[in-house]
Order: structure tokens, then C-alpha cells, then sequence
């Protein structure tokens, strides 16, 4: 049964990024710097006899055991290979982490407000592994790439300017309250019609807060939703590096893409500067998420709850993913007006031929680390 429920509560997650690319810190750390660095340790525990991040990753690649989905989250795996000069081939890791537990993999994707969780846990559903397991982070490894962003069509922000500017405000403040008060923002989640259990949704809620207020090399976020260039930048070129298309156009376009052609920061420059009053051209919007209510999106439902959204003048429908949905695909189309995604995934659309703008960037640093168990990298 446990393992049951886990397959069900990982892929609560990670299918909401594969229907996305097909259509288009712990507290307790051992670090030092450099290519030995130790990984992360998830409690207590003596790991002076465990190899470093480099001898791990070089003996699960050897052993062609190193895991991803493959479903457009691959890139920084691939990054992280290539980085010590491996081949960038991974096992295909499927939507649980029963691999993990069997050694069939032994270096394994985990998202840390999900899947990381359900390994190291011991409430329903988890495998309860606690602190001897490990796990290596990709921002620490200089891969991270960017994840869940804001983002409209251009025409939608340049003919509802005001609209747009009203919308990132009140989520911003949203968001603001919910990493400072992840609990009640869990139970707000949970009360919403929740995909996952009550203690996974606290555990998710108290990750994500970690992915919104630090960046990607650990400083903390003063202006939550801001857009940081030199992090999309890095985003933007590891995507260069190992997204292929089928279509020789769209892939050449997406070698030429600029930032200025993926990311307008003006709308939340002029949202964060406001004094809170706006003249929205439209008093009803939706925002279409990446998949089913879970504390991965909680600031637009606290936002809601709060009625943050009422006070700058708008009724917000937030609409659940899922199945056949693409975030990308519902926004362009104009069956919502406002989309969760990851730069990537917008990038990959509009070299398709979308013409969609990012204007905020909620989370930001990289939740992806790669799971082991200490027991399996010994010195």
C-alpha cells in the first residue's frame, strides 16, 4: 500500500512537466567547495566515509544508473554529466521512485518539495529512508536552471496593461504571505481540494518557500517574483545545450533566442512600484496551473483566499492542470489569460511558434537534486 500511494503522490508532480514539454536546502549540510565537494545530508549523520559529489555521480554513470524522467527536466542531469565529463545517457526514471528503493537506480531525480520527500519521510505513502539518504544539489553544482514562472501572451500584457500589473501584484503578495506562513498556506491548499495528503502538502509548502525566498547561490530573495537576468541567462544557455526539436526551424530559432524574447520585466517593475491601485481593462481573469491544487502554486491560491485579488480589482479562476492540458498551449490560445510554466518550456513554445513573454519568476532557484543512498557510495 505504502508503495502504492507514493507512486500516486510523485506523479502528482512530475506528470504535470511532462504534458508541458510534449507541448512544446536541507538544514543540516556537510559542504566544502570545489569538484569533491560533500552532497547534502538530510539529518545527523556521520558521512565522513562517503564519497564526494564527483565520485558519486562518476560510479552511478559507470554503472548506467543515474535517473531522470527524460520529460523536459533532463537538462540539468545532463549538465551535471557533462560537467565531470561524462557521457550524458541516464536511465529513464518513471513517475515513482520504486527504482530508488530497489537500486535499480542509484543516483535518482527528486524534486525537493516532492519526490525527495516521499524518500526521505515517514507519513503515508513515503518510503521513510530518513537520514541515510543523501542527495546532490544542482544549484550547488552550478546546473540549476530556472522553474515555475508567470507568463501571459504579448499581445494579452501590451492591450491589458493594467490588468497584467494588477494580477502580478496581488499573486506577489500572495506569495510574499504564503513563504512566511507555509503552514496555513498548506491547509489553504489542502481546504482547496488538495491532490496529495495533508502531511505531504506541509512538508511540499515548507520546500517550495525555500525555492522562492533563496536564489541559486543561497542568498535571500528581497524582491519575491523578480526576474534575475543573469539566472535566466543560465537557464536559457544549458536549454541551448541539450534541447533538440524535431523541426529544423523551431530549433534554429531556439538557438537565437534572447532573453528579450522570452522575459519583459516592466509589468512587475510597475506592479512592485505601485501604491496597490489599478484600473484593470478586465475584471475577471484565469490562470492556468501546471497541475492539480498542491502547495507547488500555493501563492495564487492564498492570494484568493485572502482576497488580494479582490482588492486590486479582480476575480482570479485558478484552473487546474492535468491529463491533455498544456499550460503553454491554453494561454496562446487565449482559454486563459495567465500560465505556470518553466522558462524552458516557454522558450521551447515560442520557438514553435508562440509569441508568449514571461513577466515573473517565482521560483528562484532549481528544486531538482539527484537522491542516493549513502550505503551504496562508500570510500
Amino acid at each position: 500500500m505504502k508503495k502504492r500511494m507514493a507512486k500516486i503522490m510523485s506523479a502528482v508532480l512530475v506528470s504535470a512537466m511532462a504534458v508541458s514539454m510534449m507541448a512544446g536546502c536541507g538544514s543540516d549540510k556537510k559542504e566544502t567547495t570545489g569538484s569533491g565537494s560533500s552532497t547534502q545530508s538530510t539529518g545527523a549523520v556521520d558521512t565522513s566515509d562517503v564519497m564526494s559529489n564527483e565520485e558519486i555521480i562518476k560510479k552511478a554513470a559507470g554503472e548506467g544508473k543515474v535517473s531522470n524522467w527524460g520529460i523536459g527536466n533532463q537538462y540539468e542531469i545532463q549538465a551535471l554529466l557533462a560537467k565531470y565529463g561524462l557521457p550524458t545517457d541516464y536511465l529513464s526514471e518513471d513517475f515513482t521512485m520504486d527504482a530508488f528503493d530497489d537500486d535499480s537506480s542509484t543516483l535518482a531525480s527528486a524534486m525537493t518539495y516532492n519526490e525527495l520527500g516521499l524518500v526521505k519521510n515517514d507519513y503515508d505513502g513515503a518510503y521513510g529512508y530518513g537520514d541515510t539518504v543523501g542527495y546532490i544539489d544542482m544549484n550547488d553544482e552550478g546546473v540549476a536552471m530556472l522553474e515555475d514562472m508567470i507568463f501571459c501572451t504579448r499581445d494579452f500584457a501590451e492591450k491589458n496593461p493594467e490588468t497584467v500589473k494588477a494580477f502580478l501584484y496581488a499573486s506577489i503578495k500572495g506569495w510574499e504571505y504564503a513563504v512566511e506562513n507555509p503552514e496555513e498556506a498548506a491547509q489553504i491548499v489542502y481546504d482547496a481540494g488538495s491532490s496529495v495528503s495533508q502531511d505531504h502538502q506541509k512538508y511540499m509548502a515548507s520546500e517550495v518557500a525555500k525555492l522562492v525566498k533563496a536564489d541559486m547561490n543561497g542568498n535571500e530573495v528581497s524582491d519575491i517574483g523578480k526576474i534575475d537576468d543573469d539566472a535566466m541567462q543560465q537557464t536559457l544557455d544549458i536549454a541551448k545545450k541539450y534541447v533538440t526539436l524535431d523541426d529544423s526551424s523551431a530549433q534554429d530559432k531556439f538557438a537565437k533566442l534572447t532573453l528579450d524574447d522570452i522575459r519583459d520585466t516592466s509589468y512587475y517593475e510597475a506592479a512592485e512600484s505601485s501604491d496597490g491601485k489599478f484600473s484593470p481593462e478586465k475584471s475577471e481573469v484565469s490562470i492556468q496551473l501546471k497541475w492539480l491544487p498542491q502547495a507547488q502554486f500555493m501563492g495564487y491560491y492564498v492570494a484568493d483566499a485572502k482576497g488580494y485579488y479582490d482588492e486590486v480589482g479582480l476575480k482570479v479562476n485558478i484552473v487546474s492542470g492535468g491529463g491533455d492540458i498544456s499550460e503553454t498551449t491554453a494561454v496562446n490560445n487565449g482559454t486563459v489569460d495567465f500560465g505556470v510554466t518553466w522558462p524552458t518550456n516557454m522558450a521551447v513554445a515560442n520557438a514553435g511558434g508562440m509569441n508568449l513573454v514571461e513577466v515573473a519568476q517565482i521560483y528562484q532557484r532549481s528544486g531538482m537534486t539527484l537522491v542516493y543512498k549513502y550505503d551504496n557510495f562508500k570510500k
